[in-house]
């Protein structure tokens, strides 16, 4: 159990605070660092309840790390404590992302500026195609679960609704491992009817056809003049719900987000381009941040500096709420075999949406051999580096890789 004792607000605020000006290296390396401090340093956490409640965050849609922090400081001071602990563990990674989004936009006609993400958005192609295969690795563990992650996927690219999509494949894996054969068929039914019947053209011509690669330097003023002229900006009502709509859907890791934000920015909002979407998975991968920080890139380019704050809080409400509202309940819900079978579905229909954003992301970000280049020798370092710092140094090497070649 946890003996979390009541530190005063402020002493409280500055210890999560602390654990975010330090949370490089993503969730793993973010859930250490907590570990080391309440469980080995402080010993105020058992390590057996570390671990409970760690199970009950991978479960939920959100930045774990996060929602853990939101816990334990409910834990020390009630709520208040809660609201403090997750908003001093999300403050830094946010006010470096508000600064540098609104830095891309202002520089974003600077040709080294532009170069510099040219070579970063094939390396960030190689980070989702990590994510994919490490998430898919723990997420798809038999061949019900291999099957809804490869329906899942023709469903993106064939353009059914994910709302459709998920709930149906959670309810025919729980129908699965009870071995009702009856609502398995039935199931299976519905699903592919929807994704037939759904099916738009115009999104599987988007998805097939070749992609026409990074933006040559050259032309990127008239490039993106091109493009922003063509979208709309989004409004402050839609980039709220946007963000709580992903913040909802996170489930198996953060990096589950990506296909919900940018089917909301690039395919049916179109405030963003699949480039400028990838420059803020990049900035992300090198801030002491939760991966979902580029949220605020997101809605900043979507609604400038109101967007940004908006669609942030749209995506971390969920991860405050479940823990503020229900965390006690939701330790109960950890054992209910039903509601753990139907997540498990849920979640390898994202799988499948993310292999098919991965996909896409790399139609637009490889497009010519130096791109290439920059994407397999990140995959390599990505995949055999294990630092804490190993995505930043990678990011940032990209980066200084794309203002030599460009």
């Amino acid at each position: 159990m946890s003996h979390i004792p009541p530190e005063p607000l402020g002493r409280l605020f500055w210890r999560y605070l602390r654990f975010g000006l330090l949370a490089w290296g993503g969730p793993v390396a973010q859930i250490g660092l907590i570990r080391q401090e309440l469980v080995e340093e402080k010993r105020w956490v058992s390590p057996e309840h570390f671990g409970r409640v760690l199970g009950v965050y991978q479960i939920l849609p959100g930045p774990e790390a996060h929602e853990m922090c939101v816990y334990f400081g409910m834990q020390s001071r009630g709520r208040p404590g809660g609201v403090l602990a997750g908003l001093g563990f999300m403050l830094p990674g946010f006010v470096l992302m508000f600064a540098l989004s609104a830095l891309y936009v202002a520089g974003i006609e600077s040709r080294p500026f532009k170069a510099f993400f040219l070579g970063v958005q094939p390396a960030v192609v190689a980070l989702v195609v990590r994510a994919t295969h490490r998430i898919g690795l723990h997420a798809l563990k038999d061949g019900w679960l291999w099957a809804l992650a490869m329906t899942a996927g023709l469903a993106e690219i064939v353009g059914t609704g994910f709302w459709i999509t998920l709930p149906l494949a959670g309810a025919l894996y729980l129908f699965a491992a009870r071995g009702r054969s009856a609502l398995v068929a039935g199931t299976a039914v519905i699903l592919l009817a929807a994704i037939v019947l759904s099916a738009d053209p115009a999104a599987i011509s988007r998805r097939l056809r070749s992609g026409p690669g990074p933006i040559p330097p050259g032309s990127v003023g008239v490039e993106r003049s091109i493009e922003r002229g063509a979208v709309s900006r989004a409004s402050e009502g839609r980039l709220f719900v946007s963000g709580l709509r992903s913040g909802l859907l996170t489930f198996g890791g953060a990096y589950t987000v990506l296909p919900f934000l940018r089917h909301d920015a690039v395919e049916s909002g179109r405030w963003m381009t699949d480039q400028e979407f990838l420059d803020g998975v990049a900035l992300s991968g090198i801030l002491p941040a939760p991966f979902v920080i580029f949220s605020t890139f997101v809605g900043y380019l979507g609604g400038g500096p109101v967007g940004a704050l908006l669609l942030t809080i749209g995506i971390f409400l969920p991860a405050f709420g479940f823990t503020l509202l229900g965390h006690q309940t939701l330790e109960h819900l950890i054992d209910h075999r039903g509601a753990h079978a139907f997540l498990d579905g849920v979640t390898a229909g994202v799988v499948g949406l993310i292999a098919v954003t991965a996909l896409t992301l790399f139609r637009h970000a490889v497009g010519n051999l130096e791109a290439a280049g920059i994407f397999a020798l990140g995959i390599i370092l990505l995949y055999r580096w294990k630092a804490r710092a190993a995505v930043a140094i990678v990011m940032l090497t990209a980066g200084l890789t794309g203002l030599l070649l460009h």
